[in-house]
């Protein structure tokens, strides 16, 4: 129990509004703990029952998340009442979770007016039953580029959490508790949001427009700004590679210049890192997606699928022929 001093005056709804949580199998534990909880502190917080929650799933009694912890539901998927909010919680293999019967239990709920959102790796899942057409979204990194080449009618961002309307999406981890502070916040007022957040330690809000990725100097340990500068313009020309005369141009160096920089700081070249970055997003695809390898190749840059093939196996000491086939049936709904 809270003390008077630390309780926070806020009123009572008539009735607690209900999350139910829909765990999806792989799901990932940190995501859907750092939602649950905000709920729970948020009770505790006001002493006054705010918000309840059920676990629900394609499953008759339990669930295993990726971690390997079992979860017993409370029920299998059935009918709502019109006031629940469903967090359909994502994970590993989401497309293996994404199954006919989930898809058309969601589209059955949605009609009925219910605000959804998706967990991690969830967006996927409510892509696939149509309910993210014409929306911003968002997914976790490492499923962004195989989300975009599949759902082209969903707006993509790489933002930490969206809500647009009555579909809100995160990208994962701890933007749980960002999306859960939003919504506690628009329920009950900053005040009662920022005790929940201060309760977990959490002492950097997020909002949507924060995005999910560390910055590249955070991420491969640098803090050069021009070479930042070049990764940057890297990334975001996957399909159509810069070659390294025309990225030294944009940051101001000659291109012998750019490849002493890359030398000294990356252990590599300026191609080189280029050709890692263009094979780790073709490995995703190939992992993610039911693109062919043509495809796949023509979207990382590739003119032809036997040079594709050629650097394909000395990266990853195998053809994408055999990578697809390796994960094929991760794939099928």
């Amino acid at each position: 129990m809270t003390s008077e001093a630390t309780r926070i005056e806020v009123k009572a709804p008539k009735a607690p509004k209900r999350f139910v949580f829909v765990l999806l199998d792989n799901f990932t534990l940190l995501s859907f703990a750092s939602a649950i909880e905000c709920l729970r502190i948020a009770n505790r917080m006001a002493e006054e029952e705010l918000y309840s929650w059920a676990l629900s799933g394609d499953s008759q009694e339990v669930i295993t998340c990726s971690a390997g912890v079992r979860f017993y539901l409370d029920f299998p998927l059935a009918e709502l009442n019109r006031d629940d909010v469903v967090l359909v919680c994502g994970g590993v293999d989401v497309q293996a979770a994404a199954t006919k019967r989930m898809l058309n239990w969601l589209r059955r709920e949605a009609r009925k007016g219910l605000r959804m959102g998706g967990l991690c790796t969830a967006a996927y899942v409510l892509a696939k039953a149509g309910l993210l057409d014409g929306k911003r979204a968002t997914i976790h990194w490492e499923n962004h580029d195989s989300f975009i080449e599949e759902f082209e009618d969903v707006h993509l961002t790489k933002s930490v959490f969206v809500i647009d309307g009555n579909r809100m999406t995160t990208a994962g981890g701890t933007s749980s508790i960002d999306l859960m502070l939003n919504i506690i916040a628009d329920d009950h007022g900053e005040k009662l949001a920022n005790a929940v957040a201060d309760q977990q330690i959490y002492s950097s809000i997020r909002t949507d427009q924060d995005t999910q990725r560390l910055s590249v100097p955070t991420r491969i340990g640098v803090r050069h700004p021009k070479l930042s500068q070049v990764i940057q313009m890297m990334e975001s020309n996957i399909e159509e590679p810069i070659s390294p005369a025309v990225l030294a141009r944009e940051v101001g160096m000659s291109t012998r210049q750019l490849e002493r920089l890359f030398r000294r700081y990356l252990s590599r070249s300026p191609k080189r890192y280029y050709m890692e970055l263009r094979l780790q997003k073709a490995r995703n695809l190939l992992m993610q997606t039911d693109m062919t390898v043509i495809n796949v190749a023509l979207a990382c840059g590739f003119a032809s699928p036997s040079h594709f093939s050629k650097c394909y196996r000395a990266h990853y000491n195998t053809t994408p022929y055999r990578e697809r086939g390796a994960h094929s049936s991760r794939l099928s709904v």
